[in-house]
């Protein structure tokens, strides 16, 4: 699958599709599709996700449409680092552009069916300034609308529990109000989270017991409770944000019936953060299904408000996805989500807590791996790599990789704190046996340069060009005449000579670089101990 790097050409790909001839609870994921949209984000950048979850038909993708082309709006330019937007003028993001074409959104359409399935993900990572600034690739995911009347309630869990796992920021789309019904469908999946967290580590290398999870926000839709109406003033925003926080802080608070504290207490225990914002109805023109995308038919107030979201969505507070405490890269992630994808292979039973540890114990020690075993390449490659023409002798290479490989191992024990000793251990030998393979390969290329290598083999034209031109200097003095015996004799001594000598300087044309690279690394040395000048004059 070919991926554009171009925003505008960018599109929504479907990375979980559901079912198969054998099973219909199937999930699939489509890992090349997965891997051409991370690749996308540079390799050593942390990556944050944000997901929507929630009901089928409840404006789940019409919301991350809006995210995109705020995001087109405020993404940072990669080669300047200075925000793109063009708000001169007090223009704001969803009074330019237009309609959203099919092109450019997450697919939607209005009426009572469900439309979106599986899960998906925009092609395109957007680049934003987090906290203290640093660069991120962000990820909008869109799922599969949950509680319909065709997915079972375990395929609804696992759909709900994979988004969960691959994001940063949650958001949970409800409409009009949190029920007990969403709190309690939350914490469905949310104690499975937690059961896995506490079952880290084994022994005495008990793994350091945190939230599994990030943040998490109720995104009520269709709120009708508000006592002003214009968020665009700061006065009035300022009432409604109130609202906001009096109202999730009344929802999530403590409970004197047993059913309703636990599951409360589950969330909080799952959920790093846990917050909510609140959205008027956006107008019956977008509920129609001939609605076009065109911002100007949408409700002022819910665009205002909207407008507001998003600046908190993607603030400078915006974190990196973090598993295990390790914020993640994009080729971290895809392992993660490879991992997980994997276990809930078939929705018809949510996986067990162990299994979602082994799965998550796997994809840390594969990423230790890969990253442990790269730094020793990198750092080897810049000794002894492919692109490198000077020798280096035995010695000083072997210290090199021993320094290198201690590195990476130690790079590797940083990474792989997860999950039980043994498999540690076994990816900790297979990361040494993958090291010691590659240094092979930069001795065979560090003797490849040697000026000197193979110099025996030149011994012997050396001897026999030496011998022809001493037998032609004794055969032109001791001919007394210069008979034609005597002339052939001596033009083919010569001729011997001078391929010989051909051959030699050939040879020696394509070692110049590394027989003058050595000499002067002997010059160095000898300059080095070398008493300086001024000793000698002192003395």
């Amino acid at each position: 699958m070919s991926v554009s790097s171009d925003p505008s050409a960018a599109c929504a790909v479907q990375i979980v599709s559901l079912g198969s001839e054998d099973d219909d609870h199937a999930f699939n994921l489509n890992e090349e599709a997965l891997t051409a949209v991370l690749n996308k984000a540079p390799s050593n950048r942390k990556v944050s996700v944000i997901s929507c979850v929630g009901a089928f038909r409840s404006g789940k993708s019409f919301l991350l449409s809006n995210f995109l082309r705020y995001l087109r709006y405020y993404e940072v330019d990669e080669k300047t680092g200075d925000v793109k937007s063009r708000d001169e003028g007090g223009e704001k993001w969803y009074t330019t552009g237009g309609k959203l074409s099919e092109n450019d959104r997450f697919e939607w359409r209005g009426g009572s069916e469900r439309h979106t399935t599986g899960i998906w993900i925009w092609s395109h990572p957007f680049t934003l300034r987090g906290a203290n600034g640093e660069l991120l690739s962000v990820y909008v995911v869109d799922t599969q609308g949950l509680f319909d009347n065709e997915t079972t309630m375990s395929l609804t869990a696992s759909i709900f529990g994979l988004s969960t796992l691959l994001s940063s920021y949650s958001i949970y789309n409800v409409a009009k109000q949190i029920s007990e019904d969403s709190l309690q469908h939350l914490a469905l999946f949310s104690e499975y989270g937690r059961t896995a967290s506490d079952l880290g580590g084994d022994g005495d290398k008990k793994a350091e017991k945190t939230k599994p999870f990030q943040k998490l926000e109720f995104l009520v839709r269709d709120w009708q409770n508000f006592e002003v109406e214009d968020p665009s003033t700061e006065d009035d925003f300022a009432e409604m944000e109130a609202s906001m926080n009096s109202y999730i802080q009344s929802v999530i608070a403590d409970r004197d019936a047993v059913d309703l504290k636990e599951t409360r207490e589950q969330i909080a225990t799952c959920f790093e953060k846990v917050d909510a914002f609140l959205l008027p109805h956006p107008g019956l023109e977008v509920t129609k299904k001939k609605y076009d995308g065109d911002p100007a038919k949408v409700d002022p107030t819910f665009m205002a408000l909207l407008d507001r979201y998003c600046g908190k969505v993607f603030s400078s507070e915006l974190e990196p996805k973090r598993i295990n405490g390790r914020y993640l890269t994009a080729p971290e992630l895809c392992e993660y989500i490879k991992a997980y994808a994997a276990i809930f292979s078939s929705g018809k039973d949510f996986p067990a807590a162990t299994t979602l540890l082994a799965a998550t114990a796997a994809a840390s020690n594969n990423n230790a791996k890969r990253i442990s075993v790269e730094k020793y390449k990198s750092e080897m490659d810049n000794l002894a790599g492919p692109n490198v023409q000077v020798y280096h002798q035995p010695e000083e290479l072997s210290r090199h990789h021993n320094a290198t490989r201690d590195a990476s191992l130690t790079l590797f024990d940083s990474i792989a704190t997860f999950g039980s000793s043994a498999p540690i251990m076994q990816a900790k030998a297979e990361v040494k046996s993958s090291v010691e393979e590659a240094y092979e390969v930069y001795v065979s290329l560090n003797s490849s340069r040697n000026p000197l290598a193979g110099f025996e083999t030149y011994v012997l034209p050396c001897i026999v060009a030496v011998s022809s031109y001493i037998l032609r200097t004794i055969v032109d003095l001791s001919c007394t005449s210069w008979s034609q015996t005597c002339k052939a004799s001596s033009d083919v001594l010569g001729q011997v000579t001078s391929v010989i000598l051909l051959f030699l300087l050939i040879v020696a044309a394509t070692k110049a670089k590394l027989i003058s690279a050595r000499f002067n690394q002997v010059k160095s040395a000898l300059m080095v101990m070398a008493p300086p000048t001024s000793d000698k004059k002192n003395s």
